[in-house]
C-alpha cells in the first residue's frame, strides 16, 4: 500500500508557521536589518543520515516572509539520504531568507527527527505482521505535523485525539462495573468510531474477544502472556502492545505474532536532525 504523505490542511501549517515566526521575529529581526535587502541564494543542507520531512512547513516559512521566493527541493518527503546532502536550494531576499531560517529549520530538524526514528522502528519489524504506531505525546501544539512526520518515516497512526477513537481503559471498567458493561455503554453512546480496549490479563482479553471491539490492548504483558494472548486471540480482533517498548525490544514483541505496536517514543523523544541554511550557491 502507498504511503500517505499528505500533509494537514493548508491552514494548519499556516497556524503552526505563524505561531513560529511571532515567537521568532517578535517586532522585527534587527540582525537581519543589517543586510543589504537584495536577491540572494541560499541553501539547506542535512548533515547528517536522515529520513526527510517537513517541506510544507519550510516552505510557507520561507513564503510567509516572501511570497516570491523559489525553493527548489532535490528530494522527496519521505527519502533516506545521507550526510552531507543538500536538500534544497532557495532564491529570494536577503533578509527573508535570514529571518526565516531558524523556524524553518525548527520545522524540519523536528519532523524528520520523528520520520528518521519511526523509519528505525518500522525496519527492525520488518518481515512481521507488526504495525508500528504512534501515540498522542506529541509535542504541543504539532501533534498533525509529527503524526504526519510518522508516516513520512512508514509508521501509521493512532488516534489523532480523544474525539475520533473510544479507549476504554481501567477507569472505564472500573466506573461502568465491567468490561463488557463499558464497551456496551461505548457503543451505545458512539456506534460510528472505532473502539479501543485494553485489557490486564487473559481473562479480561476473552472477555473482550467475547463482547467484540476494534482493537485490544494488551499492555504490560509479559513475553510468555503476550504469546499466550496472540494464540487465544487467534486474528479474531488485533492484538496492539504499548508501554515500555524500545528499539532494541521491539523486534522480539513483533515475532510474538502481535498486530501493532504503539511507541510513545516517535514523537516524545525527538532526536532533531543536524541541518543548516547557508546564503551562497549550493556545492556541487
Amino acid at each position: 500500500m502507498p504511503q500517505d504523505f499528505s500533509p494537514p490542511p493548508a491552514e494548519v501549517i499556516a497556524e503552526d508557521v505563524a505561531r513560529a515566526l511571532a515567537e521568532d521575529l517578535g517586532s522585527g529581526d534587527v540582525t537581519a536589518a543589517l543586510l543589504p535587502d537584495v536577491a540572494d541564494i541560499a541553501y539547506l543542507l542535512c548533515k547528517e543520515e536522515a529520513v526527510v520531512a517537513g517541506r510544507p512547513w519550510f516552505d510557507a516559512c520561507h513564503r510567509a516572509l516572501d511570497s516570491d521566493v523559489a525553493i527548489e527541493w532535490r528530494v522527496q518527503e519521505g527519502e533516506r539520504v545521507p550526510a552531507g546532502t543538500v536538500l534544497a536550494t532557495l532564491s529570494g531576499r536577503a533578509r527573508a531568507l535570514v529571518s526565516g531560517e531558524r523556524a524553518s529549520l525548527n520545522f524540519m530538524q523536528t519532523l524528520s527527527g520523528t520520520a528518521t526514528t519511526t523509519a528505525a522502528y518500522v525496519e527492525a519489524v520488518r518481515g512481521t505482521r507488526a504495525k508500528i504506531l504512534d501515540t498522542r505525546k506529541t509535542l504541543p501544539g504539532l501533534r498533525l505535523a509529527q503524526k504526519y512526520a510518522v508516516r513520512c518515516g512508514g509508521g501509521s497512526n493512532h488516534r489523532i485525539g480523544l474525539f475520533d477513537t473510544v479507549m476504554l481503559k481501567e477507569n472505564h471498567i472500573r466506573a461502568a462495573g465491567s468490561l463488557t458493561a463499558a464497551v456496551r455503554a461505548a457503543r451505545a453512546a458512539q456506534p460510528a468510531l472505532p473502539l479501543v480496549v485494553e485489557v490486564e490479563n487473559l481473562a479480561q482479553l476473552q472477555e473482550a474477544l467475547e463482547v467484540g471491539c476494534d482493537r485490544i490492548l494488551i499492555d504490560d504483558f509479559d513475553a510468555v502472556t503476550r504469546r499466550e494472548a496472540v494464540r487465544i486471540a487467534n486474528g479474531r480482533i488485533p492484538l496492539e502492545v504499548s508501554g515500555g517498548v524500545s528499539l532494541e525490544t521491539v523486534r522480539s514483541v513483533a515475532e510474538d505474532g502481535v498486530d501493532c505496536i504503539s511507541v510513545g517514543g516517535l514523537t516524545k523523544h525527538v532526536h532533531a536532525i543536524d541541518l543548516s541554511l547557508k546564503l551562497g550557491p549550493a556545492p556541487r
